[in-house]
């Protein structure tokens, strides 16, 4: 394993851009379980009496914004993934120059808190809180700790937190950015996610670069198509890079 860690250092170090693309791996590796796991998904349809797909969504934010801030507080703010040494490892890497940008569909935040920059979150994060009528900022720590729902100062309706609900469509100016950057990409890092994910299977087909590397735990039947992969969490992987 470990000449396999050098030789992909090798690689980045040699690339003129690379690429990240991080999915649901990266939540997974910090303990946690997404609401389209099927042991959640049918724990949270015991709890509430609906799917998360359905109460995850601007109709339950607009006509019942009690039970979608009931959900959204408990399932999202108040238990979030854990920090793993991914987040540093890749902000490292940023700043030696060998990691250009980072695409992620996760709303933790995660590598940007850590201190990348050149992120594209694609589903937004859960620390962009804003009025819908007047724009005013809110924390994610105000959503999170507000009695019932948090309302807005100047216009007393519920603040909206920046995150793509389920079935919304993602920002065209993000999808654009998207698929540039990954056109422009000779090395192409899929962490925590697989090549035909339901959010980036489409972007990844711009991808002409040199060398598309996948480190995710579970193998998949497109795993092959990878010219170099590891089969274990970005955290394990990420720092024996030895950037700093």
């Amino acid at each position: 394993m470990e000449g396999k860690i050098s030789k992909l250092r090798e690689i980045l170090d040699e690339s003129r851009y690379t690429v990240a693309i991080c999915g649901s791996g990266m939540m997974e590796e910090g303990g946690f379980i997404g609401v389209k796991n099927p042991d959640k998904a049918y724990d949270i349809e015991t709890k509430y009496g609906y799917s998360a797909e359905e109460i995850f969504s601007s109709a339950f934010y607009n006509t019942r914004p009690e039970f979608f801030f009931e959900f959204y507080k408990r399932e999202m703010l108040e238990n979030p993934p854990e920090d793993t040494d991914s987040g540093p490892s890749l902000a490292a890497m940023e700043r030696a120059g060998k990691l250009q940008c980072l695409i992620t569909s996760n709303i933790y935040a995660k590598a940007q808190r850590a201190g990348c920059k050149n992120v594209v979150n694609l589903h937004g994060t859960i620390y962009a809180n804003k009025c819908p009528h007047c724009g005013r900022e809110y924390t994610m720590e105000q959503v999170r700790d507000a009695k019932k729902i948090l309302l807005c100062d100047k216009c007393d309706i519920p603040i909206r937190p920046q995150v793509s609900l389920f079935g919304e469509m993602v920002d065209s100016r993000l999808m654009t950015k998207t698929s540039n950057e990954i056109s422009k990409a000779e090395v192409l890092l899929l962490l925590g996610t697989t090549l035909d994910s339901e959010v980036f299977g489409n972007y990844v087909k711009y991808f002409t670069g040199r060398w598309l590397v996948i480190i995710h735990p579970n193998r998949h039947y497109l795993d092959d198509k990878a010219d170099m992969l590891f089969l274990d969490y970005p955290k394990n992987i990420l720092p024996g890079l030895g950037y700093k």
